[in-house]
């Protein structure tokens, strides 16, 4: 296993070599914290380009057009792409989130439909979850969804807020409250959606770092065909927690060699301007380094699946982890900076760890703020008695 596993590291380095260079070159080592709008038209053709190549949806199915790849092979592909600079995947939450769930809870016809053009790089999806008044609160949603009864399609009045990269999206699958009265995580239906359609409205936001990479999505009556419903009324909830289990999933491996890269350049800038020298900044060094080897085991430790309360912990508390580390991450960058972190630089290594620590302490919000994380950690994963919320708790 070792052998094969070398092997097919080797196979993917060599076809990066070949293929992450010419008009893809200036993709190398982009499209991380902060900058993730960065090139959008160019990163489709590289979706193309790696689906040409048979590297999108490697832990797919075969009979779904995937590799089956082994987890053991998938984390050898998320490390080795990073490694050498493959950039953020536009991809992502069509191959890693609604792909697996329409595998997992899509009808025949809907896998036919909507998996081939994840895979061929062609059609790019947005996650219509949040809301204003709905975002670590999932289940306070009030984006309405009503069945049209000349047709049975659904009609979509709402807003969704904090939509990654919904601007240059073709889909979105949106959670709306299908029942009239319901409250929580009753009635919710989970609805696919083209966006290029009459009734939707994206605005992006501007973020600190100058970037746009979320936006808020409006609905107005937008239309979502009656056969284009993952499971049935009342189902939304079960849906969207399953997608957001996949979120937590090889790709994170892949993260995690990206983190050590940006590691590695505020270590190459404290030697180069002294910071190295000073005790505090090396021992806040070492600890980052201790603590991505520990967080590298935790992925591990989930990817292995195993049953039991122990393995519920560790899953739950694993986005907890990382969020606060690459947080504290990103002010350590600052600080071995100094003053000229706060300059606009021609240094690409200063502009990177720049925005890195603009970007960081929105990893401790989004996918759920450290307090939701910490509350779940409790009641689920340690089995605390649950505090009343309120109505919609």
């Amino acid at each position: 296993m070792t052998r094969d596993l070398d092997a097919l590291r080797q196979d993917i380095r060599c076809w990066m070599a070949a293929h992450l260079t010419g008009r893809f070159a200036p993709l190398k080592f982009r499209a991380g914290a902060g900058e993730g709008d960065v090139m959008p038209e160019l990163r489709k053709e590289w979706e193309q380009e790696l689906a040409a190549g048979g590297w999108t949806c490697p832990g797919w199915p075969v009979e779904h057009g995937g590799r089956g790849m082994s987890v053991a092979e998938q984390v050898v592909f998320q490390e080795e792409y990073s490694r050498v600079g493959g950039p953020g995947r536009l991809g992502h939450i069509g191959e890693g989130l609604i792909g697996p769930t329409i595998i997992a809870y899509g009808t025949p016809d809907q896998q036919k439909r909507f998996l081939p053009g994840i895979r061929e790089g062609r059609i790019f999806w947005a996650q219509g979850y949040s809301e204003p008044s709905a975002g670590s609160d999932l289940g306070n949603i009030r984006t309405r969804a009503r069945q049209d009864p000349a047709t049975g399609d659904w009609l979509v009045s709402g807003q969704k807020i904090w939509t990654s990269m919904a601007h240059v999206s073709d889909w979105i699958f949106v959670l709306a409250r299908a029942e009239e009265g319901t409250v929580g995580r009753k009635g919710l239906v989970f609805l696919l959606m083209p966006l290029d359609q009459p009734g939707v409205t994206i605005q992006p936001i501007r973020q600190i770092g100058g970037g746009a990479e979320f936006n808020s999505v409006f609905f107005d009556n937008a239309r979502a065909s009656a056969s284009d419903v993952l499971g049935g009324v009342g189902d939304g909830w079960k849906i969207a927690m399953a997608l957001l289990s996949f979120e937590r999933g090889i790709s994170t491996l892949g993260q995690q060699m990206g983190f050590a890269q940006e590691l590695d350049l505020i270590c190459q800038i404290a030697r180069a301007n002294g910071a190295a020298r000073l005790p505090g900044i090396r021992h806040r060094i070492a600890r980052a380094w201790a603590g991505l080897r520990a967080m590298r085991y935790l992925a591990m430790r989930v990817l292995e699946e195993t049953e039991g309360a122990e393995a519920l912990r560790e899953r739950l508390s694993y986005k907890y982890h990382w969020s606060n580390w690459h947080r504290d991450l990103g002010a350590l960058a600052m600080e071995v900076m100094g003053l000229s972190g706060n300059l606009l630089s021609t240094d690409e290594r200063h502009e990177r760890l720049r925005q890195m620590f603009l970007f960081t302490p929105a990893d401790t919000i989004y996918g759920g703020t450290n307090e939701i994380q910490l509350n779940i950690l409790a009641e689920t994963g340690l089995g605390m008695p649950r505090e009343p919320r309120g109505p919609l708790a």
